[in-house]
């Protein structure tokens, strides 16, 4: 069992470390039997009465997801991390946690630190019948306990059952505990427990009642949008009842000790150190706002290593530095709902900016909400808003997932942003579909696996101008910040000879 830190427990992530150094974080994993188990409520409860408590709360987040991330973040008090075996092995997985940790936390908070990485769908539910890049093996990976939470309703005995085959089903997967979830009554709970008690060695961690109300409010995505960084009163108020809820109903110092116990941890570097120091370091605009706000803090950081000066725009802007010494040099357009914001981006000036800027190759980069701003148009029900038309496409949003998972495929044709046959990987998940799918070979991405922008393509390029449904993983995409960096660096090379 480990009681804390010392500074010496996190690696340097900047330095030259291929022996590793050990990272000692108290941690543990929310996993369950399915999606819909209460994943989502116990990690955030969970998240936020460990920091009320006093504890400096490390917030992950499996698999690609900007939504719950956002939520455990605004739970924790700071920034979440992506873990996701998809993009990353288990090496680099380590070095990941060891870098979140030892920029995340300062140096006061160490030693009262604790991860709390929230699952996603079912333990053992993968890519394949191996069970690949599922929760299982992230903790496996990271040899983290995992606390369980089933959804006992109209259930007794077949619990401990459950419970069984979940204990023996794979070989390294350390369980702490699990949390009951929606019992029906006290005496209901009584049962459950002493049926698990009796037939299992799992410990029984918590009895959350079943709620008459969600406190978490949803939208058709999964949890509501918290708008960017807003944190909107009634979001705060479902938080705050939510940790009470968890701290009435589960034990929290057992689920501490629980934490405490996992190993330390070898990990070495996240980033390499830069090749050399750029000349000239261009900067790169990103929009983060209500409208488009899906980054990952990787991305943005990796743009900075390769030399890029980042300056946080708003679509709500009354003017965007795009000339001058300091003007923009190459424009990041993330994910987000632009959707919800048909009133602001009718006949916007900085659309229409960015489509002027965009035909005279600024380079700028575009994903899924940002592809949406490129295009010609958005429909939604009976409405139809005029976009930037950067990009000769027409978007429909539908009631429906149209694209929703992990995409795979090969640069197929020369373009300024990849090198031609590199196998690119991300993930997508969009309501909206192309109205033209007929893009032909303008979108250089053959797909494998994902929907992207129709007929086994996506990444459609106009000049300079990149727009995918595809969201990247900076670390599981070499080359790409280095490419925009080098793009925008040639941008301001022209135009200020």
């Amino acid at each position: 069992m480990h009681s804390g830190f010392s500074p010496e427990s996190f690696p340097d992530s900047s330095a030259d470390n291929p022996s590793g150094q050990s990272l000692v974080l108290p941690r543990l994993v929310v996993s369950s039997i399915s999606g819909g188990g209460g994943k989502t409520l116990l990690s955030l409860g969970l998240a936020r009465a460990l920091a009320q408590n006093g504890h400096a709360v490390l917030p992950f987040k499996k698999g690609p997801d900007y939504i719950d991330a956002a939520w455990l973040a605004a739970a924790a008090g700071r920034p979440a991390t992506n873990l996701d075996p998809f993009f990353l092995n288990g090496d680099r997985l380590r070095a990941q946690m060891g870098h979140a940790a030892c920029t995340l936390l300062a140096d006061s908070e160490r030693p009262r630190a604790l991860a709390v990485i929230e699952g996603n769908r079912g333990l053992f539910d993968g890519l394949d019948l191996d069970g690949s890049c599922s929760t299982s093996a992230l903790a496996r990976e990271l040899r983290v306990p995992v606390v369980l939470t089933i959804n006992v309703t109209k259930m007794t005995r077949t619990v401990a059952a459950l419970l069984q085959g979940l204990e023996h089903f794979e070989q390294g997967v350390h369980f702490a505990g699990v949390v009951l979830n929606r019992t029906g009554s006290a005496r209901h709970a009584s049962y459950v427990r002493q049926s698990i008690e009796r037939y299992t060695d799992f410990t029984v961690l918590g009895e959350l009642p079943r709620l008459k109300t969600n406190l978490l409010p949803e939208r058709h995505m999964g949890l509501a949008s918290l708008r960017g960084d807003e944190l909107a009163d009634s979001a705060r108020s479902a938080l705050e009842e939510l940790a009470s809820f968890i701290r009435d109903h589960v034990d929290l110092e057992r689920i501490v000790r629980a934490a405490k116990a996992a190993p330390a941890l070898s990990c070495g570097p996240f980033w390499q150190p830069p090749k050399r120091s750029p000349e000239y370091r261009p900067c790169i605009g990103y929009v983060r706002d209500a409208c488009l706000w899906f980054y990952y803090r990787e991305n943005l950081e990796a743009l900075e290593r390769a030399g890029g000066r980042l300056v946080r725009l708003s679509l709500s802007d009354p003017a965007w530095p795009w000339e001058g010494e300091n003007g923009l040099d190459a424009l990041y357009l993330g994910g987000g709902f632009p959707e919800d914001f048909l009133d602001l981006l009718d006949d916007n000036p900085r659309l229409q900016e960015i489509a002027h800027f965009s035909a005279q190759g600024f380079p700028v980069y575009a994903e899924c909400g940002g592809l949406m701003l490129l295009s010609r148009s958005v429909r939604r029900a009976q409405r139809c808003t005029r976009m930037a038309g950067v990009l000769p496409l027409d978007i429909e949003f539908c009631p429906r997932p149209q694209g929703l998972g992990y995409v795979r495929g090969t640069i197929a044709h020369p373009n300024p942003f990849y090198a031609q046959g590199t196998t690119l990987i991300g993930h997508e998940f969009h309501y909206s579909r192309v109205l033209n799918a007929s893009v032909g070979e303008a979108a250089v991405l053959k797909l494998e696996r994902g929907m992207g922008l129709g007929e086994g393509r996506d990444g459609l390029v106009a000049g300079n101008t990149w727009g995918s449904y595809t969201h990247i993983f900076a670390p599981a995409a070499p080359g790409w910040a280095e490419g925009l960096c080098r793009l925008a660096t040639e941008w301001h090379t022209r135009h200020t000879a």
